[in-house]
């Protein structure tokens, strides 16, 4: 049996495992790759003072200059991706002969690399909460999903804040992954969930991030672009499952996509938007200060059962791209296997 057929294996078994048993509470190796990543930032951006402001001596942290601080992020960014992924791939390069054990690194590396599961079971209860007008309930439970500040958001705007988690982190923490197992195999899935881990830990624009977490922003736009397209084209072609249409999802992504200031969340999001006929959007406060983000889609806002719907949706959506891998590896070691 070739690679491709052993990683087509090992990838529908990865997703199963992840339907199956989702993320572990403690132990999970995105986690432990987290502490890694803390560790080597506190060596390169060492804490001065209050969010780089004024070191605790007194002195202008701003000295720094943007491009040194940058450069630093690029060394951040390049040693930790680059390390997932010589390490996933070296992995698989040395049970190469061992079909077995080359199919089982294949399956754990994408089990670690999804959460989907995990995303969509706490997207259920908050559905579940907001039902029930467990508002500070739903607040407490949304650090779970995305890093807004909950504090400041009332019960329609945790239902939006959900939707809208619930559209990205499919195509980050699912059909991403997917993607690049079928493209580049172990390797391809841990250096697309390296970078987006890094995105979500330092790819902020908070005083202290806007520079050294440029490289890790960037690249994890450039790697998540196909899989949000991908995303978008499956959930436009599940809609029907929703109450959508397809032609409906494509208006919306082609209209309201390029307004939102990520070039990734904002293809899905309007997808996610134009299927469930609500608008997405609007002000969207973080720790570090508000963002008044576009509006996508037309409709009203969500509202509790919208999290159901949009829940439901992915959960179609994940599948449909865990199939589309799978019979992509299947087709090229077919034709490997033909050669």
């Amino acid at each position: 049996m070739n690679r491709h057929l052993l990683r087509a294996l090992g990838t529908a078994l990865g997703f199963a495992a992840d339907a199956a048993f989702a993320d572990p509470g403690r132990w999970h190796p995105v986690a432990g790759f987290g502490g890694c990543a803390a560790a080597l930032e506190q060596v390169l951006l060492p804490d001065t003072g209050l969010d780089g402001e004024t070191g605790l001596d007194g002195s202008d942290t701003g000295a720094r200059s943007e491009t040194g601080i940058r450069a630093r992020g690029i060394v951040f960014t390049g040693v930790l991706v680059g390390g997932a992924a010589i390490a996933a791939g070296a992995a698989e390069a040395l049970v190469a002969r061992r079909p077995a054990l080359r199919v089982a690194v294949t399956a754990i590396t994408v089990w670690s690399c999804l959460g989907g599961t995990s995303l969509l079971r706490v997207a259920e209860r908050h559905a579940v909460l907001l039902e029930r007008g467990e508002v500070a309930a739903s607040r407490e439970l949304l650090p779970w999903l995305c890093g807004r500040d909950p504090s400041a958001l009332e019960a329609g705007d945790l239902a939006r804040a959900v939707v809208e988690s619930v559209a990205e982190n499919t195509s980050d923490a699912a059909v991403a992954t997917l993607f690049w197992a079928a493209v580049a195999g172990p390797a391809g899935a841990a250096a697309h969930r390296a970078a987006n881990t890094l995105d979500a830990m330092v790819g902020h624009r908070s005083s202290r991030y806007v520079d050294f977490g440029w490289a890790s922003a960037r690249l994890d736009d450039v790697l998540g672009w196909p899989a949000a397209r991908l995303a978008a084209t499956l959930t436009a072609a599940l809609s029907p499952v929703v109450g959508g249409g397809p032609s409906a999802v494509l208006g919306t992504w082609r209209r309201d996509a390029r307004a939102h200031p990520s070039p990734n969340a904002g293809v899905i999001e309007a997808a996610c938007a134009g299927a469930l006929g609500v608008q997405l959007g609007g002000r969207t406060p973080y720790p570090y200060g508000v963002e008044t983000r576009p509006g996508l889609g037309r409709g009203p806002a969500p509202r509790p059962h919208d999290v159901r719907r949009a829940v439901r949706l992915m959960r179609y959506t994940q599948v449909a791209a865990a199939i589309a891998a799978v019979a992509a590896q299947g087709v090229l070691g077919a034709i490997a296997a033909r050669d």
